[in-house]
């Protein structure tokens, strides 16, 4: 595993390298800070806090996406939940409306199926919508995928990935973001499902109300399926 990810962002490094050589000019840098308050339901019943960090690295040829999310809470002096993901994607233009994408994304969870999960896919995206109120995009691709169960067992196996993100200005103010990720393998199909409504407070600063459920089609006896996770969160933006 280690060993293709390494191959796989060699080949996105030299891809970069080069476009940055035949005179590519930087598009520019944006990205989202949040943090907020969190309800949980599922395999824990808590109020905890949350922090997410979003980075686009644009350039002429490539785009460079990174996200990061963190969630703990404690009850009774306990920890009660402590979530980690972390993602990256470089995409790259091919024909009018479609793109190349590579994308790694990693999580740990101490209270899921899961203590982590760690996948690699490579595929093809389209912009199926690009107005200016509506974005629409659709990705397909495969990988591989690393599983580490709680109750010790680890898993190795190729994936299919199916991605959907859909973006809806609806005035000045206000916009909803909905995004779906699919991972589908021999052993387990996980789905990742974030809604969010924003609406600007004054200047970069937002209030977002976002919803996201995560489901596990293969879990551990004792634990469930599905944890859904609603937030009210402050989004600066850059």
């Amino acid at each position: 595993m280690a060993r293709r990810i390494i191959v796989l962002l060699s080949l996105l490094g030299a891809s970069n390298l080069a476009s940055a050589q035949e005179g590519g000019d930087e598009r520019g840098i944006s990205g989202k800070a949040s943090l907020g308050f969190l309800a949980t339901s599922g395999n824990t019943e808590s109020t905890n806090a949350n922090t997410a960090f979003n980075l686009v690295w644009a350039r002429e040829v490539w785009s460079h996406e990174y996200n990061l999310r963190a969630v703990s809470a404690t009850s009774n002096e306990a920890t009660t939940a402590e979530a980690y993901t972390a993602a990256y994607t470089a995409r790259r233009p091919f024909g009018e409306r479609g793109y190349l994408f590579a994308a790694l994304d990693w999580e740990s969870d101490r209270f899921s199926s899961y203590d982590s999960r760690l996948s690699e896919s490579v595929g093809y995206g389209r912009r199926f919508l690009d107005t200016a109120r509506h974005v629409l995009s659709a990705e397909l691709g495969a990988g591989a995928r690393e599983l580490h169960r709680i109750d010790g067992t680890e898993e190795s196996e190729a994936i299919l990935r199916a991605a959907l993100d859909y973006a809806w200005t609806m005035s000045e103010n206000a916009s909803f973001t909905q995004q779906v990720t699919v991972e589908s393998g021999s052993a387990n199909t996980s789905t990742n499902s974030v809604s969010e409504l924003r609406s600007r407070l004054f200047g970069d600063v937002a209030l977002v109300l976002s919803f996201r459920i995560r489901r596990n089609s293969d879990v551990v006896p004792g634990t469930e399926e599905t944890d859904r996770f609603t937030a009210v969160s402050l989004e600066y933006a850059f």
